[in-house]
């Protein structure tokens, strides 16, 4: 998994543990309700860490977007089970005068999973498909290819849509709009025009969690081929139109009449995405486009179908398996938490693709929730900056931020750590530590730059993120591994 799409999961994994002349607009659709308590939110912005015996500072929306160079945010809010208020700050594109609305559509990348997951499961609950049969005895426009892991077990939908079918490709990039497109099955066997290596097994499935955006490719033909239809026209006659996503679409490309209503995706350096985005043909794993307020609407309904108050799409039954932790602490499709604090349950999903970031965060029980999504690649931790807003105005209990007791290391002692760092997966990708203004610093063209503060010799944070920073010392006196977010980083000889 390359090193922004680990980010993106650390959104999700966050998760499972401004003043009156802003820029934005609200919608008549879902009426401004209490512009007391969005100002509040809008100043409210909290850090992912903060120093011990120190106030936690609070921050201002649009600051936080000037500082990390996002031209367009859009926020929705779930409270008492409806969407409280929705809005959007900034622009489409930077540069431009077209403000964001609550209208307006954002890629939902990654999000498109429990999505997709929901319209899957629709046909389990029907009978048409089952949850642990072997898919190839169902897939019939491509196979999975057989080999000496799946002699041992088979891929079943349920581990597809958990994350443990043993399947390999993590993520898509996505192709520039004036690239040939590949289809499904190109993209699955890895064949020109497709930009990624084939989905193959190389695990025992079911033996453990692995993110795996190419499972959902899967899922996503299986759909298309017991429907008898093509993918996005079945999700939206069978989820999207239902719930009123009136403004959600699974079409890639995004048709033209849409396309006036989308938000432009933007590279780390603040530039549009050359072409406005990119293209994700792998519909089921990144192929959404939606807003904030549709993405409401689906959670909403998954808290009421799990009380049984509501079953528009799947089951009761069916609603309460997806939200049971499996594997990894992984439900159908969605990732799984319960607080440690008030044993409050909750679901939540992360998305990346290229220019976009967004979060989507709900109680299962409380009736809350919110879905953020921005136009930038930098979006992580003003995504999480926000919803951390949103837990202090509305009392929740999860993404706290954490409080960290700092160190001094003198400047001369740094040099040790300075250097070139690379992935075994990604040789090519450099995550240089260097020294700016007596601090330690991380860059990286997929993350930017981090200012690192110390914990101790060996560990380090990143404030704005909350990442956990650990240097592993050689045996020459400098540091040769880099271990952060489950991924180690060697120094480059």
């Amino acid at each position: 998994m390359n090193v922004r799409l680990k980010l993106v999961t650390l959104i999700t994994a966050a998760a499972l543990i401004i003043a009156g002349n802003c820029n934005s607009r609200s919608t008549s659709e879902n009426p401004v309700k209490d512009p007391a308590q969005i100002q509040a939110v809008e100043n409210a912005l909290r850090p992912a860490a903060y120093i011990k015996g120190k106030p936690i500072a609070a921050m201002n929306i649009l600051d936080r977007m000037k500082h990390y160079h996002i031209p367009g945010v859009s926020v929705a809010v779930i409270d008492n089970g409806k969407i409280a208020w929705a809005k959007g700050y900034g622009v489409k594109e930077a540069g431009g005068h077209d403000p964001v609305t609550p209208e307006t559509l954002f890629q939902a990348a990654s999000i498109s999973k429990p999505v997709a997951a929901l319209g899957t499961l629709r046909l389990v609950d029907k009978g048409i498909l089952d949850l642990d049969s072997p898919v190839n005895d169902t897939l019939v426009s491509w196979k999975v290819p057989e080999n000496e892991f799946s002699e041992k077990e088979k891929v079943t939908l349920r581990r597809l849509l958990t994350h443990s079918a043993g399947l390999t490709v993590s993520g898509f990039p996505g192709y520039a709009t004036s690239e040939q497109i590949p289809t499904p099955v190109q993209v699955l066997n890895g064949e020109k025009p497709a930009n990624t290596p084939p989905v193959r097994i190389d695990m025992i499935p079911g033996s453990q969690w692995r993110y795996s955006g190419g499972g959902f490719v899967v899922t996503q033909l299986l759909v298309a081929d017991v429907s008898g239809r093509p993918f996005q026209e079945y999700m939206k006659a069978t989820v999207l139109d239902p719930l009123g996503m009136n403004h959600s679409t699974f079409e890639q490309p995004l048709p033209q009449d849409k396309a006036d209503q989308a938000a432009s995706g933007h590279e780390m350096n603040g530039e549009a995405v050359k072409g406005r985005w990119h293209v994700y043909p792998e519909l089921g794993a990144a192929g959404l486009w939606t807003t904030p307020s549709d993405l409401c609407r689906l959670a909403i309904e998954l808290q009421k179908s799990f009380t049984g108050e509501s079953n528009q799409i799947i089951s009761q039954e069916m609603t309460v398996r997806m939200l049971t932790p499996g594997t990894g602490n992984w439900g159908l499709g969605i990732g799984l938490s319960t607080t440690t604090t008030e044993g409050e349950k909750s679901f939540s999903h992360g998305g990346g693709n290229k220019g976009f970031i967004c979060m989507l965060f709900a109680y299962i029980h409380k009736g809350q929730g919110a879905v953020v999504m921005t136009n930038s690649d930098n979006g992580n931790q003003l995504v999480l900056e926000i919803l951390r807003g949103l837990s202090s105005v509305y009392g929740w209990s999860v993404l706290q931020p954490k409080e960290v007791a700092l160190v001094e290391i003198v400047p001369e002692k740094l040099t040790p750590y300075v250097g070139d760092y690379r992935a075994a997966d990604e040789p090519d990708t450099p995550v240089l530590v260097s020294i700016e203004k007596n601090q330690l610093h991380i860059k990286s063209p997929e993350i930017g730059d981090w200012a690192l503060s110390p914990l101790s010799e060996t560990e380090f944070v990143y404030m704005d993120g909350g990442v956990f920073i650990t240097f592993v010392k050689g045996t020459v006196g400098s540091y040769d591994q880099i271990k952060t977010m489950g991924q180690v980083f060697s120094r480059k000889k």
